[in-house]
């Protein structure tokens, strides 16, 4: 099993419906993301995925969260955009991204709020 990964990031704002404390406000936070793919064999030219079509993909959705409030977008209409839910939104949009690959599949991604805490979701 090959596992092939990037970091990226992006910045936006959010707040918790019903959070008894103070992420319950608007807030912001610089995300770290890393996203991890796997492979059970190497293609033609010896790599599970390139790492430019995947920094591609993972671009692309990044874009639909940049610098936006995450609780005005529709996908969070009816849950809240916390760390976990992030992650796994992350996850099912890279698996609808990967389908023209064969043989590649979404390992996990991990959201980090802080440099110390955060979130990973495996499907």
């Amino acid at each position: 099993m090959y596992k092939v990964f990037i970091k990226t990031h992006f910045s936006s704002a959010h707040y918790l419906r019903n959070y008894p404390g103070n992420c319950e406000h608007l807030h912001g936070h610089n995300w770290d993301v890393t996203v991890t793919v796997r492979a059970e064999k190497l293609n033609d030219i010896d790599v599970a995925m390139d790492f430019r079509d995947l920094k591609q993909i993972v671009g692309e959705i990044m874009k639909e969260l940049d610098h936006k409030n995450l609780n005005e977008l529709p996908q969070f209409g009816q849950q809240n955009p916390s760390s976990e839910r992030l992650a796994e939104y992350i996850y099912k949009r890279l698996s609808d991204k990967l389908d023209g690959f064969e043989g590649v599949f979404p390992d996990s991604v991990e959201v980090r709020e802080t440099p110390s805490s955060g979130v990973i979701y495996s499907g």
